[in-house]
Formats: structure tokens, C-alpha cells, sequence
């Protein structure tokens, strides 16, 4: 009933303009120009860094998928999962994708959810601290995207709620089984992943457990075809040793984003053109 109820009011809004700052109505490409990015994990992903003016600048060509289910300029912060979101790497991916194609708008679908583990980006899965179903979520808004635009990627940071002795044992068999289902869902076996490191900040050693899971992270690539891994080496936290500061966040967005860029044009990868699937 309430992923019906979330279908039903993302397609009444999928009517509605998209509103620029100004209030003009953004105008959406061509969906096969429109190209769609899912934003996912958790906090690091969400953002928390300081927003400044350059995250509140607009790029014509640098959409948001909205909280209210419309497209506007993405301007810092991105996501809603919590009152401290704030800078992520999202913006700064899409800008790098931007400028590398001008013929294309790229399109940003936040999803990540703060503090949320692997466990709850399942069918069914919630997450208690923001009261939301992070994987299912996920799919209607990635499915209400797909509705104006086509998807081309999906770009991960998590793993800190999983640094745990009785949970990381099983994180690596967790991630690939995320690709998978994305993959599944949309009707894309070569849609590009893009996993994210964890912050590496001397003032909190890694456990055995976080060790673990960044080890799942490394290994993707390896593991699974299509999928990339983006370092976090040099990125500083923003005072509270768990998440980046706005400058670094920044910093890696561009990074995931060489990397995807890497990947599509990359031998292997004959990009798909998934379709919203039916059920």
C-alpha cells in the first residue's frame, strides 16, 4: 500500500514542470539525451558537508530529481534524508559529465539514506533512523526518473554501518547481490556501478570489520563485470572523523565520475538503453 500511494503521487507529479530558481519551468532534453544517475547509500552519499555558493550555483544542464517528484536545477543539498544533509559528490559528478558531453543533461536521482545498512537496500528493507524503505524508495524514484530520461549509472558510497565483526563476514556477498538486483530492476545487465571508499582519516583507525568491507569495495571490479571502485585517498572529514567536508565531497564526485567515464568508454562496455520496467 505505501510504495501504491508513492507510485500513484510521483506520476501526478511527473505532470508538473520542473521549476528553475527563477521559476521557469526547466525544459527536459530528449530522454535519450537525458542521461540518469542514482545517488546511493548513506550519509556519505546524502552529503554533509558545509554548503557555499558554488554548491547553489546552477548548471542548465544539471538536473535533481526532487523530494516532491519533479526536476529542478541541482543546487546543493541534493538529498532530504535528514535535517544536516548537505554537499555530497553528486553535484560535482554530474558537472564532470556535463562538460565531457554537451549534447547531454544529466539527471540526479538522491536516494541515499543516512546511516543506512546494506541489509535495508532489500526489498522490503527499513531503515529505522530516517523511516524510509531505502530500496524501495530507490526503484520508484529511479522508475519516475526513467519516465523523461534513460538511466546510464548507478554511483554507491556505504559500508560504515556494516563495519562490524557480525556483518562484514557477509558484506562482500550483500554488495554484489545490490548490483545484481539494480540490474535486474531495470532491465540493464550492463549498467555501470561505480562503489565508493570509505573515509580514511587518521584520527579513527580502521577495524578488522571496516577492513573487511573495503576489501568487498576494492574487489568489486574483480568480481563483477561493468563496476568500478573510487579511492578516498587525501579526503578529510569535516571534524567528526566519520564524513567528508565539503571541499572533499567535491573532490569525489569528480572522482567517481573519471571513473565512470572510464568504464563507458571502456572495450567492455556496450552501454544499454533501459526501459521503465513492467510489472
Amino acid at each position: 500500500m505505501r510504495s501504491t500511494r508513492l507510485v500513484l503521487a510521483l506520476a501526478t507529479l511527473a505532470s508538473l514542470p520542473a521549476l528553475t530558481s527563477a521559476g521557469e519551468p526547466v525544459k527536459l532534453p530528449a530522454k535519450e539525451s537525458f542521461h540518469l544517475f542514482v545517488l546511493a547509500g548513506q550519509s556519505n552519499m546524502a552529503g554533509r558537508g558545509k554548503v557555499a555558493d558554488v554548491d547553489r550555483k546552477v548548471h542548465p544542464r544539471v538536473l535533481v530529481l526532487a523530494k516532491d517528484g519533479t526536476w529542478k536545477p541541482a543546487v546543493d543539498p541534493l538529498h532530504w534524508d535528514k535535517s544536516v544533509a548537505g554537499v555530497g559528490p553528486g553535484k560535482a559528478f554530474g558537472l564532470v559529465l556535463a562538460e565531457q558531453n554537451p549534447d547531454v543533461t544529466i539527471g540526479l536521482i538522491p536516494t541515499a539514506c543516512g546511516g543506512s545498512p546494506i541489509s535495508t537496500w532489500e526489498p522490503d528493507g527499513y531503515h529505522g533512523q530516517t523511516k524510509s524503505h531505502p530500496w524501495d524508495d530507490c526503484v520508484e524514484r529511479t522508475r519516475r526518473a526513467m519516465q523523461d530520461g534513460t538511466l546510464k549509472g548507478v554511483i554507491w558510497h556505504q559500508g560504515e554501518s556494516d563495519s562490524k565483526a557480525e556483518l562484514a563476514s557477509v558484506y562482500a556477498e550483500k554488495l554484489h547481490a545490490v548490483v545484481a538486483r539494480f540490474r535486474k530492476e531495470f532491465n540493464a545487465p550492463r549498467l555501470i556501478f561505480v562503489a565508493g571508499q570509505m573515509g580514511q582519516f587518521e584520527e579513527q583507525p580502521w577495524s578488522d570489520a571496516k577492513k573487511t568491507v573495503d576489501a568487498a569495495h576494492q574487489n568489486l571490479p574483480k568480481a563483477v563485470k561493468h563496476t568500478g571502485f573510487v579511492s578516498s585517498d587525501g579526503l578529510k572529514h569535516k571534524g567528526d572523523k566519520v564524513h567528508f567536508d565539503a571541499e572533499s565531497a567535491r573532490q569525489l564526485g569528480q572522482r567517481y565520475a573519471k571513473v565512470y567515464l572510464a568504464l563507458l568508454h571502456s572495450s567492455q562496455v556496450r552501454h544499454d538503453l533501459p526501459t521503465v520496467p513492467t510489472r
